[in-house]
């Protein structure tokens, strides 16, 4: 395995644990300079002694530390029509259905009127969702404006959230062709617990670009500077498919090609992006 695949397995063995690069770097006593470095490629052999310590932290061993990730193989890399060869897709309102439905099941469960639910979920989303905020701290706020003794969102969420079937596929037929990854504004830990679940197909990411691992939300041009590095190919190579306009918005300023995708609509906007995702001749 060479060091960017040493990387990313470490990566998605940490997001499996729901945890973020700096818990992690407490937890192995490493500095966030070195993990950065290494779950990026840049260190090209790690000692032994930091990736015992890595696995010891996430309570597994080094066999299934290095072993987290499907193997990608061999196959033949097109590109689309318009020049696209790195193909982003959201999550939330494209791979699967917006969670609307735990406001529901957390007021049958509490009592509490789903429009209060919501309003009070706002209020501290987007700092959970920057990673500003744990995921613990944000149930116990939720809680606390909700007038209840405890709440877990996470599972609330994973409970809710529905696969797109049509759009998963395609995401499957995409990885097949071009490389793919996952850009989405999300609270830690939750792309991985779909993954585990089967929420989200559970495929080798060329990239995983999470809010809440790297400190900035779409629409704000940090996310894409990131998703553009991680990508390693030139702006006009890069299609982002996402149900919000602002989120599409931002890719275009730097060049990227854009792809709307309707959650209401969803087989006219799966022919679209199938379409779209044509391997040019």
């Amino acid at each position: 395995m060479d060091e960017r695949g040493l990387g990313k397995q470490l990566q998605a063995a940490r997001q499996a644990a729901g945890l973020t690069q700096q818990q992690l770097c407490q937890r192995a006593n490493l500095s966030f300079s070195t993990l950065t470095k290494i779950e990026r490629g840049a260190i090209k052999a790690p000692s032994i002694f930091t990736i015992q310590a890595i696995a010891g932290a996430l309570g597994v061993g080094l066999d299934e530390l290095v072993g987290q990730l499907p193997v990608r193989t061999n196959r033949k890399l097109h590109k689309t029509k318009t020049g696209a060869g790195f193909i982003y897709f959201d999550v939330n309102g494209c791979l699967v259905h917006f969670f609307q439905r735990a406001f529901t099941k957390l007021a049958a469960d509490t009592g509490v009127r789903p429009d209060v639910i919501e309003s009070a979920f706002w209020h501290h989303s987007e700092e959970t969702n920057r990673g500003v905020m744990s995921i613990s701290d944000f149930n116990v706020e939720l809680a606390k404006q909700l007038g209840i003794d405890k709440v877990n969102w996470q599972d609330y969420y994973l409970e809710a959230v529905e696969p797109v079937a049509e759009m998963q596929e395609l995401l499957k037929w995409a990885a097949e062709r071009y490389k793919v990854g996952l850009m989405t504004n999300s609270m830690p830990g939750l792309v991985a617990g779909m993954i585990r679940g089967g929420k989200l197909p559970n495929l080798p990411y060329d990239a995983i670009i999470d809010s809440s691992e790297v400190a900035a939300i779409k629409p704000e041009l940090k996310m894409y500077e990131i998703a553009q590095q991680k990508a390693g190919v030139p702006a006009a190579e890069i299609l982002l498919i996402d149900d919000d306009r602002a989120n599409l918005m931002g890719a275009e300023r730097l060049g990227w090609n854009v792809l709307s995708f309707d959650d209401a609509r969803t087989e006219e906007s799966v022919a679209q992006a199938r379409e779209a995702l044509e391997p040019a001749t």
